[in-house]
């Protein structure tokens, strides 16, 4: 087990590094990256006669290209190696070089022959070059980090790299042309102020120019909780440690991990469902299995496990076809004998239909002994499942193993659900393919309140606070942060659950990681499951945020991230990404991470455990307070 802090690295510059030779050679140059004192060198033809003898390659200077268009784009570019061992560090990989983004249908290649105009009907997509070293698609994996009062920027792609530029001008223009060139490659339009208010609505002014945003919603939100409950927002701080509680080995093949919030939690693995018995310090193997043993047996180890009825009873999912998440019907399990009971199908209007998810009602549904309802979602679907009978009688589940239908909406096309999750009192957030998010009510599935417009990047997986003031939609590559909170004609403050939200719609803000634990994590690595911490009552505030990438598991600090003052945000352009993190790091790729009900909070830690699940252990995380 270790912890790790998101880190601003200083850049110190090695006179010589040689990747022909394949050495790296070293100077007692101890020049800081941002503390050393740099100036454009002059004149400008000294720039031009160095780059020229490189013999590196540019783009065909565009007519509106000034004839000094190799110095406007000069910079030094920079590697980092050593990866995070005690001997990590910066070199310099070019002294003196040039950028260029460039439109080519060669994407993928290696060769330095781009086509710069792209082809005769104007496709192709925007990529990065640097030094003939960097050659890279403009998308958000490159996982760019703006550092504004070093005129520097970071970024993967096949390492870990850094740009320094000469002047703030230039630093400036880069940002905006890596943010063009993004928006072109995301939406196949180019950036135009007329071709963003397309993409995102007249509403969504501030995520169209995140710098003349409105942040007042976002203070204000900070505000009300700090003044709800001051005592219960106490989030880990930088001299707080992770302190792993407790290990222990699972069964091998975990899938997904179950918190309860009364006395027991579960893993499903290949063989059955793990009982852990829940305490302050983290959860404890019981030694109890229930195994997979319905009489047609189950076709696929389940995915997705949700409690219900008091979580006496487990529904399960599982898939008809390996990748694919949709699933024709559901084992229920029932917890104290052990035995899944029956299993349901999925049928609306006589006809067998499949769910690509399920959640309870409500954010603290789990806990009611009598539920008898749940909401499914589907590519196109959005309703609500009921155990019962129309006539409001507990099915006999022995004859009559059909759900039924309660109340939804069928879509004809093109919402392209993925995942959705539940407010306290029942309303809904749904995340897309796209990467919109709508808001529904309580009352009604057929029209969302609210419909968040996407950022270019598929919604995975979306969590919501119990209040429905804040929404987290994870993605790939970051997580995005939603404030709900609007004030209506009457000067009434409400979330976009419960109505339109109109022009004073707040910008997100996206949680990321720094470039070197992006590349650490690893390429093929995705963020997966962010979720809030967990509360199931009025009065009470999540604390904080954690997702899983990899080995890692990443816990950010609630408060710090809704603080428009807080550092990370200062110097940036473009929506506010916060950087501010602690890692967790396992020995495999970690299945799910997921802090434990906020009742399991003692006096002396500022959050209730963190249980990570990996395929072959569980481990209870305390964010330790007073020791």
């Amino acid at each position: 087990m270790g912890t790790s802090q998101s880190r601003e690295d200083h850049i110190s510059d090695s006179d010589d590094y040689s990747e022909e030779e394949d050495q790296r050679q070293r100077q007692s140059d101890d020049e800081d990256y941002q503390d050393a004192p740099e100036t454009l060198p002059t004149p400008i033809g000294d720039i031009d006669a160095k780059l020229k003898a490189l013999k590196l390659k540019y783009s065909t200077p565009t007519p509106s290209s000034s004839s000094s268009a190799v110095s406007h784009n000069a910079v030094k570019l920079y590697l980092h190696i050593g990866g995070n061992t005690p001997n990590a560090k910066w070199i310099v990989s070019s002294k003196l070089t040039s950028f260029s983004f460039v439109k080519t249908t060669n994407v993928d290649g290696d060769s330095d022959d781009d086509d710069y105009e792209g082809s005769a009907d104007g496709k192709g997509q925007w990529i990065l070059k640097v030094a003939g070293k960097v050659r890279a698609r403009v998308s958000t994996d490159l996982q760019l980090k703006m550092f504004g009062d070093q005129r520097r920027v970071d970024f993967v792609s096949k390492g870990v790299w850094a740009l320094k530029f000469y002047t703030d001008e230039q630093y400036r223009r880069f940002v905006t042309e890596f943010q063009d060139c993004l928006f072109e490659n995301v939406y196949g339009l180019k950036a135009t102020e007329e071709n963003k208010v397309k993409i995102y609505g007249k509403e969504f002014l501030g995520w169209v120019k995140p710098e003349a945003a409105d942040d007042s919603a976002w203070e204000y939100a900070d505000d009300y909780d700090m003044a709800r409950s001051p005592n219960s927002v106490t989030p880990v701080r930088s001299n707080q440690q992770l302190m792993e509680e407790f290990e222990e080995a699972a069964n091998g093949g975990v899938q997904s991990l179950t918190l309860g919030a009364l006395d027991n939690s579960f893993l499903v693995n290949d063989s059955g469902v793990q009982v852990y018995k829940n305490f302050s310090h983290g959860i404890h193997g019981k030694g109890v299995v229930a195994k997979f043993d319905s009489g047609g047996g189950l076709k696929m180890t389940p995915k997705k496990a949700l409690l219900m009825r008091g979580e006496t009873n487990m529904m399960l999912m599982s898939p008809l076809k390996e990748g694919k998440p949709q699933a024709n019907g559901l084992q229920q399990l029932d917890i104290e004998t052990g035995k899944i009971v029956t299993e349901w199908k999925f049928e609306k209007d006589g006809t067998e239909i499949t769910m690509r998810d399920i959640t309870n009602d409500t954010k603290g549904s789990q806990l009611d002994p009598s539920e008898s309802t749940f909401l499914g979602l589907d590519d196109n679907r959005l309703c609500q499942w009921d155990m019962r009978e129309r006539r409001g009688m507990v099915q006999n589940i022995a004859n009559s193993p059909v759900l039924e239908w309660s109340q939804g909406h069928q879509f004809s096309r093109g919402t392209n659900f993925q995942c959705f999750a539940t407010t306290g009192d029942g309303s809904i957030v749904v995340g897309s393919l796209d990467g919109k998010i709508r808001l529904y009510s309580k009352t009604s599935m057929r029209q969302a309140k609210t419909a968040f417009p996407g950022l270019g990047s598929p919604i995975t997986h979306v969590d919501v606070t119990y209040d429905g003031k804040w929404v987290l939609g994870t993605t790939d590559t970051y997580l995005v942060l939603i404030c709900t909170l609007f004030t209506d004609k009457d000067g009434k403050t409400k979330t976009g659950f419960s109505g339109r939200m109109g022009n004073k719609i707040p910008a997100p803000r996206l949680l990321k990681l720094i470039p070197l634990d992006s590349h650490l994590a690893g390429a093929d690595n995705k963020f997966h499951g962010g979720h809030f911490s967990w509360v199931t009552e009025s009065g009470k505030q999540e604390r904080h945020l954690v997702a899983t990438v990899g080995k890692f598991s990443v816990i950010w600090d609630f408060q710090q991230v809704k603080n428009s003052a807080h550092e990370c945000y200062r110097n940036q352009q473009g929506l506010k990404s916060c950087y501010c993190y602690k890692i967790l790091l396992k020995d495999e790729s970690i299945v799910e991470s997921r802090f434990m009900h906020d009742k399991y909070a003692v006096s002396d830690s500022p959050e209730a455990p963190l249980v990570v699940a990996t395929p072959m252990k569980v481990s209870s995380i305390s964010l330790s307070g007073k020791r």
